[in-house]
């Protein structure tokens, strides 16, 4: 089977350009036009009649292309033309998502879109007591979200049973594996009724989410793709910015300077990594949350919470945040470490350009990620271009040593000793290690595993994190300003 030909390219395209013409629910109808919307996009187009009409459904779907209305409102459509009673400690819905975020932003889709139907929704996750999730799910429930370690939890202590589940729902399945959940979602299955409608959901399909999937899904599933697998928002204008270790943590606080940078999403790999950067964005003036899974579900919560209102310009996160976070206007995601899983790259930066708006992206680059960069634009399919300052004498005081960031003497200086250009393979990072897929488990207590990876780098920022001296509250104080006279736009505006 060639597997470009079944998931790189749109199946059938349904000639449908409003909700209206679905055939929901009139409830479902009402709900979507209290949120504003009218018109469907691509995988909801293409995949909620297949939904609608009993079928398996095996999506390959990026965040941010609507791929929770896509299965939620079939699924909610179906409750509401059979209704009847939830099992008592059961529900007739399972979705099982990665992370506590994800699973309580698709509880709250599902709340919102069945808001005219009185359907009852529970979310179950780590990092929280098991004393309200047993209330919540004792008279039974219409649709359980779950990530997969607490649900075990559960059905260990027998406070729930899934014997009257009737669609299973699979999101984010190559997260799943990237989270070493492989292993609890098969014996999770095994609790659930043979006879049940399946939706898998993957935004990248390897080989052994592949064989997951076949394992799940009933024969001749219908297949949909809205983009191409690993393949990045075309909206977002990508850059990657060579930079010697010890300047990463002043060329980030440059950044800042610019007055565009209004709402941006920083990566680390680490979670101490994480709560370094971000105090040391608040030394220099830059307001900054971190969020990771050491953080409690409330200090979470709070921080997401202060960042989608404007309280604060930068979300310092791991990988965790990478997917499910759905924020709008997101104007920038920094990479201030490149992930050793290269799918992860795709996914981080999905957090900017949704809901059709435009975004950046800015990767840092150190002598040791070189050959992470390589594996990225490998998966990803693209050249991602490298930012010259000789285009540019804007840059200000923390790239003003910078060597030339060109991508040719880049790749020179990743070749071992005396290897030209194009003989051998690129050598894996730190030391002939190849980078280990992340095996920590979202709901695992604090402290299970690190995350980022089976092997995480040093963290690069160090304690102090110390910087520039002077305040970075609106942008244009420092370096610079591109028209001249401090206009709080630098040369990172252009992209």
């Amino acid at each position: 089977m060639n597997r470009e030909v079944v998931f790189g390219a749109y199946v059938k395209e349904y000639p449908l350009t409003q909700f209206t013409d679905l055939g929901l629910a009139k409830p479902l109808l009402k709900a979507l036009a209290d949120e504003g919307y009218t018109q469907p996009t691509p995988i909801q187009a293409q995949a909620i009649p297949g939904v609608m009409s009993g079928r398996d459904l095996l999506g390959i779907a990026q965040t941010g292309t609507g791929k929770t209305a896509a299965f939620a409102l079939p699924i909610l459509h179906r409750l509401a033309e059979d209704k009847k009673p939830a099992p008592r400690r059961s529900a007739r819905v399972l979705v099982l998502a990665p992370t506590r975020e994800l699973a309580t932003q698709i509880g709250e889709s599902f709340k919102a879109y069945g808001k005219h139907m009185g359907v009852t929704v529970a979310v179950v996750f780590g990092g929280v007591k098991y004393g309200g999730q047993m209330r919540a799910l004792a008279p039974g429930v219409d649709v359980l979200v779950a990530t997969p370690g607490r649900l075990l939890d559960h059905l260990g202590e027998k406070s729930i049973t899934l014997d009257g589940v009737e669609i299973l729902v699979l999101d984010e399945a190559d997260q799943m594996l990237d989270m070493g959940f492989i292993v609890p979602i098969r014996k999770i299955v095994k609790y659930v009724p043979k006879m049940r409608q399946n939706l898998f959901f993957s935004a990248t399909m390897p080989a052994e989410i592949e064989k997951l999937s076949a394992e799940i899904l009933n024969p001749n599933p219908l297949k949909v793709s809205v983009t191409p697998q690993a393949t990045t928002v075309e909206r977002i204008n990508q850059r990657v910015l060579f930079v010697e270790q010890q300047r990463k943590r002043a060329l980030l606080a440059e950044l800042f300077d610019d007055a565009g940078f209004k709402r941006v999403i920083v990566f680390t790999r680490t979670k101490r990594g994480a709560d370094r950067v971000a105090r040391g964005l608040e030394q220099v003036g830059v307001e900054a949350v971190s969020i990771h899974g050491d953080k409690s579900q409330g200090q979470r919560e709070r921080a997401l919470a202060a960042f989608k209102a404007g309280e604060v310009r930068a979300l310092v996160a791991t990988d965790i945040a990478a997917r499910g976070i759905d924020i709008d206007a997101v104007s920038h995601v920094v990479q201030y470490e490149l992930p050793n899983v290269p799918e992860a790259y795709v996914h981080r930066i999905g957090r900017t350009a949704r809901a059709g708006a435009d975004g950046s992206a800015v990767a840092f680059c150190a002598d040791d990620e070189r050959n992470l960069l390589k594996d990225i634009e490998k998966v990803t399919r693209q050249r991602i271009p490298s930012f010259d300052r000789r285009n540019d004498r804007h840059l200000g005081a923390a790239t003003a040593a910078m060597p030339e960031p060109t991508r040719e003497k880049s790749e020179r200086a990743a070749r071992p000793q005396g290897q030209k250009q194009g003989q051998g393979k690129a050598q894996p990072h730190r030391g002939g290690h190849a980078p280990k897929r992340n095996r920590n488990h979202a709901d695992a207590k604090p402290g299970h595993r690190p995350e980022g990876g089976g092997r995480p780098a040093q963290d690069a920022a160090k304690p102090g994190f110390k910087g520039p001296s002077r305040r970075r509250r609106g942008g244009g104080g420092g370096g610079k300003s591109e028209g001249g006279g401090g206009s709080g736009r630098s040369v990172w505006s252009n992209f």
